[in-house]
């Protein structure tokens, strides 16, 4: 499969900021049509003026709430009245939560749920026929590295990137022979606003190494450019060699060792005493 984003239109969520802002610098760069989705349309606006001004590019804003169980017949809707035919598809949007499940707050778990795993698959349900019809497109799901291993206070997080893993593993096999093709990119901890609002807690999440959305973008679009993606990629060195080395650890030993890292305790003993 070889891409010409110039003849693509493509549809990508969470594009407001951090990962979806730098993916939609990038395809506009390489000449693809874009409709932009998120909730705060005046960041939608600014990012799409930016990308106007610097490329020949169409680029649709439309302001979404992923979390509502009618929110892919709405945007098919929305792009069919514009005139507009996504070729590809791009489910960028995310959140998570950090606290100990049982502490959490359940409606808050249950949107969580609605934008990480039944916004992906409703709008690859919408989008991915035509696809399929014209012989061409893609269709790049984010996961995370969280999808790999277990996730002590981020319970809901890691199962929601999980499914997103194994629903995108099964697609590429289905889709092989119809022009399309499907994969997920797994960013591990990112320099992104993804903590904002998980309380301070969270630090543990941004106190290693950090990628940028930059390098996530990179990673996935040049997987994309082989000329056969397989159905998965991990961004970054230091992630993979963490995924790899939790394969070799018992399912038991790799809880606690996680539930070790995700400890916001570790930050505070290793503060020098004053």
């Amino acid at each position: 499969m070889t891409v010409d984003y110039r003849t693509q239109t493509i549809l990508l969520t969470g594009a407001s900021s951090g990962i979806g802002a730098a993916f939609a610098r990038a395809l506009a760069a390489r000449g693809s049509n874009l409709v932009l989705v998120a909730r705060r349309v005046e960041r939608l606006e600014a990012l799409a003026d930016e990308l106007r001004r610097a490329t020949s590019t169409r680029i649709e804003v439309i302001s979404a709430d992923l979390s509502q169980p009618a929110v892919a017949s709405e945007l098919r809707q929305a792009v069919g009245d514009r005139g507009v035919h996504v070729t590809s598809l791009i489910n960028n949007a995310g959140f998570g939560s950090f606290a100990p499940f049982a502490e959490a707050d359940a409606r808050h778990l249950t949107a969580e749920i609605a934008v990480d795993v039944m916004a992906p698959v409703q709008l690859t349900a919408a989008f991915l026929p035509e696809m399929i019809r014209a012989g061409n497109g893609f269709v790049l799901n984010l996961a995370s590295v969280s999808a790999y291993l277990p996730s002590p206070r981020m319970a809901v997080y890691g199962a929601a990137k999980a499914f997103v893993l194994s629903f995108t593993e099964s697609l590429w096999t289905e889709l092989r022979g119809t022009g399309v093709t499907a994969f997920a990119v797994s960013p591990g901890a990112t320099a992104t606003e993804f903590t904002t609002g998980m309380g301070p807690d969270a630090g543990v999440l941004t106190a290693g190494r950090l990628r940028t959305p930059e390098d996530v973008v990179a990673t996935a679009l040049n997987h994309l450019d082989r000329r056969n993606p397989g159905p998965t990629v991990i961004d970054g060195r230091f992630n993979r060699l963490g995924v790899l080395s939790s394969r070799l650890m018992s399912r038991r030993r790799s809880a606690r060792t996680m539930a070790r890292v995700f400890d916001p305790g570790r930050l505070s003993a290793s503060q020098p005493a004053r």
